[in-house]
């Protein structure tokens, strides 16, 4: 029924859930994996973003350190992301499921939703955090633009809140 599943993952707690469900699900099938994470400035662990016109804004010394400073810290986010994806690819591969790993820079909802119909994919395996109300309305659901604009099936991995 599904040949090729795209997942689509953040460095969350969340997107461990989310490699865990496709991965059972591309063993069911025989399906292979295309680990997908989308860099973006939303991201709950990304480098909080810097204007571009931050010397117009606040003319200051040190404008270009922090600069400098946030360029570092989206290098090493980056990183962590291809970290994290090859992590899972390895994982995925010790299951005997194989797949690829991408990282791209976007909007997570239309990113995703363009890779699958380029790709062919049968299945988007994504993961729903709970947002509602004014946080939905500001940041948007990645889930709910996928559903909506996806060129394939959907399954939307639904966050558990622990109870602390």
């Amino acid at each position: 029924m599904y040949r090729k599943i795209l997942t689509a993952m953040d460095m969350s707690p969340m997107g461990d859930i989310v490699f865990n469900e496709a991965l059972s699900v591309a063993g069911k099938y025989g399906a292979t994996l295309l680990l997908l994470h989308v860099l973006s400035p939303e991201e709950d662990y990304s480098p909080m973003p810097i204007p571009p016109n931050l010397g117009e804004i606040y003319p200051a010394r040190g404008n270009d350190l922090t600069l400098d400073y946030w360029r570092q810290q989206w290098q090493e986010f980056e990183q962590k992301g291809i970290d994290f994806l090859q992590e899972k690819s390895k994982l995925a591969g010790e299951k005997g499921i194989e797949g690829e790993y991408r990282q791209i820079y976007g909007q997570a909802g239309r990113t995703i939703a363009k890779v699958a119909k380029e790709e062919g994919v049968d299945l988007i395996v994504v993961g729903r955090r709970g947002r509602s109300g004014i946080g939905e309305l500001f940041l948007g659901s990645v889930s709910n633009y996928v559903l909506h604009h996806a060129p394939c099936s959907v399954l939307i991995v639904q966050h558990i809140p622990s109870e602390t």
